[in-house]
């Protein structure tokens, strides 16, 4: 991303020009809008004309307009943010209050505006206009005969191809079936990677399945790259990366990037931070429930209580259509800083994110047990019974 201007008052109230560069942008740009704000961007609006003689007809002008957001709509597949609202500022093919669908894509320059830019939203923009957030990591979750190629950012974790071969059952002198769509298969996998995985960027290549797929997939590979000279895969072998999975499923990827291999190797990266807090909070919950905690209220007693050492939040809260309740979690937020705990903010896009919402979207690994809030749930889920 790309801060073209940052124009705020000392109220916070102002305006930010941006211009998205990468994919990943278009969902840091989905999260600065909310409902309320101001869009100015260049768009194609369909107007008629009346010519002297009196025949009607329509052009496709583009103009720049501003809008009032009324809603916000994002396509992961397409990578762009659709925002439709009405017109609140002269145009002359645009009346006052009429509505309109501007799409936001990437290298196209727009400008928000807010009556209030929070703590949460202004650090979204650091981070997206920081390089460094963009250390990609690229993953390959598979099993036989079926296989994910994912591109895990620091926001998402984005399926590229999916691989289905049919693999026929060993058979008792006979495996040529067998060896032959596997083979077939690890194929649709190598080009797959080379199709999607763009190796200047991508840091590391986890291949994760159960059993010895992986090895085999990986030996496969390699003697197909030597024996065809393929540059690409031989010069980024060091980038490749094994790792254990359940499955060759999307949402076994979680425990491949929790394999301590892989933490350490990927140790930079958002996205191997986020799984590694998430897996803490769950440890913690099963060996010390008195310095775990989710759900709004207990949090937000937890620190009160000054208690919270990391804060796992999920960027869907800041989305939240009530003003209120939004300002209630973005004062949390800023809380347990103050208080010098570490707050990290998941992306409801990401595996680990996903699994945070299943617990309301809001945990706490605390500093030291608060007794108060366990006998609290103690009683009221008694009271419920």
């Amino acid at each position: 991303m790309k801060l073209v201007r940052k124009d705020l008052e000392k109220d916070n109230a102002g305006q930010v020009t941006l211009i998205p560069e990468e994919p990943e942008d278009m969902w840091h740009t989905y999260n600065l809008l909310q409902v309320g704000d101001s869009l100015r961007a260049s768009t194609i609006r369909k107007v008629q004309t009346e010519s002297a003689t009196g025949s009607v007809g329509s052009n496709r002008i583009r103009t720049t307009l501003t809008l009032c957001v009324e809603a916000i709509d994002f396509d992961s597949q397409a990578c762009q943010v659709r925002v439709k609202g009405t017109n609140i500022q002269e145009n002359e093919y645009v009346k006052m209050g009429a509505y309109h669908t501007i799409e936001l894509e990437p290298n196209r320059q727009f400008t928000l505006a807010k009556k209030q830019w929070d703590s949460v939203v202004l650090e979204r923009i650091e981070q997206a206009c920081d390089p460094a957030w963009n250390a990609d990591v690229a993953a390959v979750g598979m099993q036989e005969g079926l296989a994910h190629v994912c591109l895990v950012t620091p926001s998402m974790t984005l399926t590229r191809a999916k691989v289905e071969v049919n693999i026929p059952r060993k058979r008792k002198g006979n495996c040529s079936q067998h060896d032959r769509a596997l083979e077939r298969f690890y194929e649709q996998v190598v080009q797959a990677i080379q199709r999607h995985i763009n190796f200047e960027v991508v840091k590391c290549v986890l291949v994760a399945s159960p059993g010895f797929v992986r090895e085999q997939f990986c030996d496969y590979m390699f003697q197909q790259a030597v024996k065809t000279d393929n540059k690409l895969l031989l010069e980024n072998r060091s980038k490749f990366l094994q790792v254990h999975s359940s499955s060759g499923h999307k949402y076994a990827l979680k425990e491949a990037l929790c394999d301590p291999a892989v933490t350490s190797r990927l140790s930079d990266t958002k996205a191997a931070g986020e799984v590694k807090a998430l897996d803490d909070f769950y440890k913690m919950l099963q060996h010390e429930p008195d310095r775990a905690f989710y759900g709004l209220k207990h949090v937000e007693k937890a620190n009160e209580a000054m208690a919270i050492d990391t804060l796992l939040i999920s960027d869907e809260l800041f989305r939240h259509q009530d003003v209120a309740t939004r300002a209630r979690y973005v004062k949390l937020v800023d809380s347990v800083r103050e208080n010098m705990g570490t707050v990290r903010i998941f992306s409801s896009l990401h595996v680990s994110g996903e699994q945070l919402g299943q617990l309301t979207g809001v945990a706490a690994i605390l500093r030291f047990p608060v007794a108060e809030l366990s006998d609290q749930e103690d009683e009221s889920s008694s009271e419920e019974d």
